[in-house]
This record gives structure tokens, C-alpha cells and sequence, in this order.
């Protein structure tokens, strides 16, 4: 009866192990696969970083820019998606503003279009690698770019699609409209931002994207005028163009325009010589001068009016030959007026002449055309002599070298000492400019 129960002891016991080994087993299987999915689950839920800490402050990334950009020219408006005014006057006709679509700053990667993640946050290899930061911009260094002479520093550019009709400019975050002023510098090919407040350290780490098919490259430097703060944005472009501007999410949103999709009529004054090109020099007056006045007051009459004009100086300086040239080849000008004073070694010679280039022929109006009227109407205006048209010499680099209707029309004689005096009066020069403005008129009437 005793071995019964021994048997029966050791049976049980045996059967106990059993099912408490069974148990751990399951019980350590259940685990391990309780882990892998675990694992598994903090793999595929992941989050990586938010790409838009990059420097460029928030919305960085975000480059289409807001709708629209019917904006008067050089006009800095906040876009703050309620008051458009001035957006609507000229955009929509409806009177209806459109709102502006504000930035978001996960939504983009590098250039303002929705990047992959890993791929902007992949660790850089080595020292080249290091220059290209999460957004996909390109740092100074990478590009040739830095210090440069007079303390200007390149500014950083997005090395995204530039599929936005935008370039972005981002703003410290306490700029206003009137904080940035504009210039557009047309025979230097350079666009000039002003941007009041700012300081160079904001653009040593924050990015210019979107839209850079037109900018060659950008400094930036301290305001040098003692009366003003902040930093000027400087831009070499690849052409003449003409801008609209859009201040919204402390960004500044610029578009460009060829002269040509923004104006009907074009016009080129060129007052001829500047700077140490006197020109010619007779009786305490000098040709440089007296074509600029000129000049000036043909801006007067001309400001306002549907034309637009672009003058090749409005100062004493020298812009070269071939840059005059191209300000009106690259505008496509409807016609170029070269301002200038005439000599001759007999000082009874007065009058006024007009010069074209008898190889560039347009059938209808053309260059002989432009400079028969100008000479016809600079002549009434004075009531002076016409002394007849001339061809174009070798030393008339700019009239023969324009590819659009161009004349120079030499207003008098500096070597008479009558017609000296009068081109040295204000009086005079203010008809000089009627007849040039008549003419410009007299053109448009005849061609229209």
C-alpha cells in the first residue's frame, strides 16, 4: 500500500514538473513575440525630425509664394490675407481679394517643394557633406561664396526646384512694410533690398529660395549710411527685369517680369558722356552737363505719362558704351534717343543735327525715320536751324551697335558763342526737352 502511494508521489511529481516546464515555455514564447511586435511597431511609427529647423526660421522651407502677384512695381504691401488693396486694383477686376495662401513649415524641404525626410536628414559625409545643411541649401563655402571685399557677405540660396514664380527673401520677424525700401538699378543689372532693423548675422544663417532663375548671385552688407540701421540685400541679375513685391509671414516674396510683359510703350534716353567724359568743352561749358539737364527735364514731362522710360544716367557717371547698348536691346525698346552737344572747328556753324545707322533698316519706321522726326521737332521747339541728318560714323559705337530704332540728335554748338549761351540756359534746355518729348509723341502717333 505504501509503494501505491510512492508511485503515485513520484507520478505526480513528475507530472507537475512537466506542466510548470510547459509553462515557462509558453509563458518565454508569449514574451519573445510580445517584444518583436513591439519592436516592430516603434520602427514602422517612427517620427523624424521636423525638416523646417534648419536655421531659416519657421515655414522656412514653404517657397510657392502666395496667389497672385498683381502688385504696382516696387510697392512693398503686407499680404496678411484681410487688406490686398492694391493687390486687387490691378489683379482682380472683380474687387474681390484673393487670399493668400500663408506658409506652412513642415510641408516643404529644400527649394519649397515637399522633400523626403530622410533624405534631407541624412548625416553628411565628411567635410563636403557638412556644407549642405537639412534643407538642401547651399552654404557659402560650397558655392565660392563668403567674405567679401567691403565687408560684404554672400548670401546663402536654396538648392531646390525653382518651380515657384517667386523669389523668398525671409525678414527678421519685427520688419514692416515700410522697414524695406526697393531699388532697381537697371544699367548695373542689380536689385537692391533694403531691409531696416536686420543685420548681417540674419542672412549668415537663413535662406533666400524659391524662384532664382534670374539672380546670378547676392551680397549682403551693412547700411553705410550713417543716418539708417539695418543691412542692404544686393542682387546681380542676368538681365534688365521688372519686379512685383509681397510682404507676408515675414517673408518678402519678389516675381520678375521682362520690361516687355509689363509695359506697352518703352522709351531709352541716353544723355550722352558723364564723369571724366566731358565730351566736348567750349566757352565755360561742357557737353556732359548740358545733356543731363536735358535729360532731366525730358524726365519731368515724361513722368506720368503711359510710356516708360529708362534713362542711361541721371547723374554724373559714365556707364560704358556697351552697356548702354544693351539697356536698350535687352528692354526691347521701341526707341533709343542719345542725347548730345555738338562741335565743329568753324564757330560760325550753329544748329542742331540728328545721326542714325543706315544698316539697321525696319521697313515703315525705322532709324532714319526716328532721327528725321527728332530733328523736325527739337528744331520747331527752338526755333532753331536744322543742319540736316548724318550716318552714323565709327565713332557712334552705340547707334550702330542697337538693334532697335536708334538716333542721337545733337542739340547745338558749342563752339558758337551765341548758341553757347543759350544751351547754358534753363530757358533752353527746357525746349530741347519739349521737342524731344514731341517727338517721342509724334512716334507713337505714327506707328500706332
Amino acid at each position: 500500500m505504501r509503494l501505491s502511494l510512492m508511485k503515485k508521489a513520484a507520478i505526480g511529481s513528475v507530472l507537475y514538473s512537466m506542466a510548470a516546464m510547459g509553462l515557462i515555455y509558453y509563458l518565454s514564447g508569449d514574451k519573445a513575440i510580445t517584444i518583436s511586435d513591439v519592436a516592430q511597431d516603434e520602427v514602422s511609427g517612427s517620427t523624424l525630425p521636423d525638416v523646417t529647423e534648419n536655421g531659416a526660421g519657421e515655414g522656412a522651407g514653404a517657397d510657392s509664394g502666395p496667389d497672385g502677384d498683381g502688385l504696382l512695381t516696387g510697392q512693398i504691401t503686407e499680404g496678411d490675407g484681410e487688406e490686398k488693396t492694391a493687390m486687387a486694383a490691378e489683379e482682380n477686376e472683380t474687387g474681390q481679394d484673393e487670399e493668400k495662401t500663408g506658409l506652412s513649415g513642415n510641408e516643404a524641404g529644400a527649394g519649397g517643394k515637399n522633400a523626403d525626410p530622410e533624405e534631407n536628414q541624412a548625416e553628411p559625409d565628411g567635410e563636403e557633406g557638412a556644407k549642405e545643411n537639412a534643407e538642401g541649401s547651399i552654404a557659402p563655402e560650397e558655392n565660392g561664396r563668403g567674405e567679401t571685399e567691403g565687408g560684404r557677405q554672400e548670401l546663402i540660396f536654396g538648392t531646390g526646384e525653382n518651380n515657384s514664380s517667386y523669389m523668398r527673401i525671409p525678414l527678421p520677424a519685427e520688419c514692416k512694410a515700410e522697414d524695406i525700401a526697393v531699388e532697381n538699378f537697371y544699367m548695373n543689372r542689380e536689385l537692391c533690398i533694403l531691409v531696416d532693423g536686420a543685420d548681417s548675422d540674419f542672412y549668415a544663417s537663413n535662406v533666400i529660395s524659391g524662384n532664382l532663375d534670374m539672380v546670378e548671385k547676392g551680397t549682403c552688407e551693412e547700411n553705410d549710411k550713417a543716418d539708417e540701421s539695418g543691412v542692404k540685400l544686393r542682387f546681380s541679375m542676368t538681365g534688365v527685369y521688372e519686379y512685383h513685391t509681397i510682404l507676408e509671414n515675414h517673408d518678402l516674396y519678389i516675381s520678375f517680369f521682362s520690361p516687355r510683359e509689363m509695359y506697352d510703350k518703352i522709351v531709352v534716353i541716353d544723355p550722352a558722356c558723364g564723369g571724366s567724359n566731358i565730351g566736348n568743352e567750349e566757352n565755360e561749358l561742357t557737353e556732359k552737363e548740358i545733356n543731363l539737364q536735358v535729360a532731366k527735364k525730358v524726365k519731368e514731362k515724361l513722368d506720368g505719362t503711359d510710356l516708360k522710360v529708362y534713362y542711361t544716367r541721371m547723374d554724373d557717371s559714365n556707364p560704358a558704351e556697351e552697356d548702354r547698348v544693351r539697356l536698350a536691346n535687352e528692354t526691347k525698346a521701341d526707341m533709343y534717343i542719345r542725347i548730345q552737344v555738338d562741335a565743329n572747328r568753324d564757330s560760325s556753324v550753329y544748329g542742331a543735327t540728328a545721326i542714325y545707322n543706315e544698316d539697321y533698316f525696319i521697313p515703315g519706321f525705322g532709324s532714319v525715320e526716328l532721327a528725321d522726326i527728332l530733328e523736325r521737332e527739337v528744331v520747331t521747339s527752338i526755333k532753331g536751324k536744322a543742319l540736316g541728318l548724318s550716318k552714323a560714323q565709327e565713332e557712334d559705337y552705340a547707334i550702330r551697335s542697337i538693334t532697335v530704332p536708334a538716333a542721337a540728335v545733337k542739340v547745338g554748338c558749342l563752339t558758337n558763342k551765341q548758341e553757347a549761351i543759350l544751351l547754358g540756359r534753363e530757358d533752353y534746355q527746357e525746349k530741347i526737352a519739349d521737342g524731344i518729348c514731341n517727338a517721342i509723341l509724334a512716334v507713337y502717333e505714327e506707328t500706332d
